[in-house]
């Protein structure tokens, strides 16, 4: 395996291959660097090192239907826009295969590697940043593995010369021990730090990411092993995956017994978990590994309030969704409880009823929209364009709604880009000791200071199982169960479910032949307003059939004359639900350039 991780192969896969050849440096500035033996000090390390923060970690979105952090479960059964998601939907083509660009960043961190040795200066501080290039190459490799699977290692800069391309991919248990490995290297090198005022990687973000990336891998092979699909490493043993547990564990554990990390509380349940996302110094919230400050007169910005302070932004959360958070006294939130409280809109929002992280994802009639304007008593279903909420639960996560200038203008907002904070770090022990059949009681332990926060009761794993028959994880255990619904609340709106779903292999029972909902209208009080002069005004909605001159603009799931209608956003567009091939889906295409450049050492993904 040793060998494996140290094999020198093809950096230049995607490139051209006259930009191969080209000096690196002339690639991209580097603020001022040494003409000769360049990174021949500490602050040209430093600087160096610096242009790697500025593009590979998620950010927030700069405009309706961008990717980034607010958006990024669009597509998911947490949150859909008025158009269909190629990808969760089945409708990617060969034509829609993405470039593998990632290599031009591992070729400049390989780089930094040949070229560290020349540094001057105190180790100590020389190898901070040696641990930084760890960290970025590992990541970008992760990335690569959740699109593509096995790809080619690549631990040094080589040359352009055609024979070099003509390689073969590698599994993807080789890419993940390798990331895990960087991980390691990563760890042993950076600096501790107590708090992230310096917004700079640190031992502790490293063990956060090496929980995330193994426990990945580890219900990646585990789950799509058990269904027997194309997408496993056929020969992987349950030791191994056992141990990539263990790892997820381990990693979380040692940040966790630090004490250094709490979750953000001020004993407010109604506030503190929404303010966490909105609070634009994170320097000293002890709940935050690692974070992206934003500061507008800077036109450093994005513009996620303008958008969802309309109480649309051509998005709406999913009926999916806000059924899966508990009751307040912390129960399956089912049957005639459900269905009472949907008559009233938004009364299935209440925090008196319901776990308060839902009103503080989902905008509530009442709450604050911009200054002097608070949520309206209905959501906008009969606006257009970026005015309009698609499934009538408006996303209120990450609203600022006290800034004036970020509800006003684009790239005026300013709150901040988490890239790890504490939560997750406990979501993914809980989660990878209930895997490996741990105390349960550890496993609520670490899941509590999420309830706590939140003014819900501690975990309780009979209490809370839901075993109704539409459920879709009604047949794992009770806490494997416990645990996927807290991180699903918990995250919701953090761009983390697309990558849950593709690792637990669970697309046959959240996503094929689905199709997403949206709130309860015919059957609430919501329908009694479609009439002129209510709240819709004059513009009726019209479902079903329209009048001639008119067309049908708000799709209903069922049938005429139904007691009960959802909103049904894709119902002409995907009539029968998403499309999704578990065959072929769990993995994007390879480009046909790939085939070309190494002369068919490269092998197509399944199905495509």
């Amino acid at each position: 395996m040793k060998k494996n991780l140290n094999i020198c192969v093809v950096i230049g896969l995607l490139f051209v291959f006259s930009a191969c050849k080209k000096n690196f440096l002339d690639l991209q500035p580097l603020d001022t660097l040494s003409t000769a033996n360049s990174l021949a000090s500490t602050n040209e390390l430093r600087m160096y090192m610096n242009q790697f923060y500025q593009n590979t970690f998620p950010a927030q979105p700069g405009s309706v239907g961008a990717a980034g952090i607010a958006f990024n479960d669009a597509g998911t059964d947490n949150m859909i826009f008025s158009s269909v998601n190629n990808r969760t939907s089945g409708l990617t083509t060969l034509g829609n295969a993405p470039s593998i660009g990632e290599y031009t960043t591992i070729r400049n961190l390989n780089y930094f590697f040949e070229n560290f040795k020349n540094a001057k200066g105190q180790a100590v501080e020389n190898n901070k940043y040696l641990g930084e290039a760890r960290f970025f190459r590992a990541y970008i490799y992760f990335n690569m593995l959740k699109k593509f699977g096995g790809v080619t290692w690549v631990n040094r800069v080589l040359p352009g010369e055609q024979e070099l391309m003509e390689v073969p991919r590698q599994s993807r248990t080789v890419i993940a021990d390798s990331v895990l490995a960087d991980l390691d290297q990563a760890v042993a090198l950076l600096p501790t730090a107590s708090n992230s005022a310096s917004m700079r990687l640190h031992k502790d973000v490293a063990l956060a990411f090496k929980s995330r990336v193994a426990l990945y891998e580890a219900t990646w092979q585990k789950y799509h092993k058990a269904k027997n699909d194309p997408f496993f490493t056929k020969d992987i043993s349950t030791e191994k995956i056992q141990n990539y547990f263990e790892q997820a564990r381990d990693a979380a554990s040692a940040v966790m017994t630090k004490g250094k990390w709490s979750v953000y509380s001020t004993g407010k349940p109604l506030e503190d978990y929404g303010n966490l996302f909105i609070t634009t110094d994170l320097s000293t919230n002890p709940e935050i590994l690692l974070w992206r400050k934003y500061n507008a007169n800077d036109n450093i910005a994005h513009s996620v309030s303008k958008y969802t302070s309309t109480g649309g932004a051509d998005l709406g959360l999913t009926l999916s969704l806000v059924d899966d958070y508990l009751t307040r006294d912390g129960r399956p939130f089912l049957g005639a409880e459900r269905a009472n409280a949907q008559k009233l809109y938004a009364q299935e929002l209440n925090p008196v009823l319901r776990d308060p992280r839902l009103g503080q994802t989902v905008a509530i009639p009442g709450q604050p929209l911009k200054p002097g304007v608070v949520v309206p008593v209905y959501p906008p279903v009969n606006q257009t364009g970026f005015n309009k909420s698609t499934t009538g639960y408006p996303l209120y996560k990450y609203l600022e709604y006290n800034n004036a200038a970020a509800v006003a203008d684009d790239f005026k907002s300013i709150a901040p880009a988490i890239t790890f904070r504490y939560a997750e770090v406990l979501l993914n022990y809980a989660e990878a000791v209930a895997e490996l059949g741990g105390d349960p009681v550890s496993i609520a332990n670490a899941l509590n200071p999420l309830r706590t926060r939140a003014g819900m009761p501690a975990v309780d794993f009979v209490r809370e199982y839901n075993t109704d028959a539409a459920y879709p994880f009604r047949n794992l255990s009770n806490i494997i169960q416990a645990v996927r619904r807290e991180r699903r609340v918990e995250l919701a709106a953090e761009g983390m479910r697309l990558d849950d779903i593709m690792r637990w292999a669970a697309a046959g029972e959240l996503l094929i032949g689905k199709r997403q909902l949206g709130t309860l209208f015919v059957g609430s009080d919501m329908s009694s307003q479609n009439v002129a002069g209510g709240f819709y005004s004059a513009s009726l909605l019209y479902y079903d059939t329209a009048p001639t001159g008119k067309s049908v603009n708000l799709y209903l799931n069922g049938n005429p004359g139904d007691t009960q209608r959802y909103i049904d956003p894709f119902k002409s567009i995907l009539p029968n639900g998403s499309a999704f091939n578990p065959e072929r889906d769990y993995l994007l295409p390879i480009q046909q350039r790939m085939f070309q450049l190494t002369a068919g050492k490269w092998v197509q993904n399944p199905g495509w």
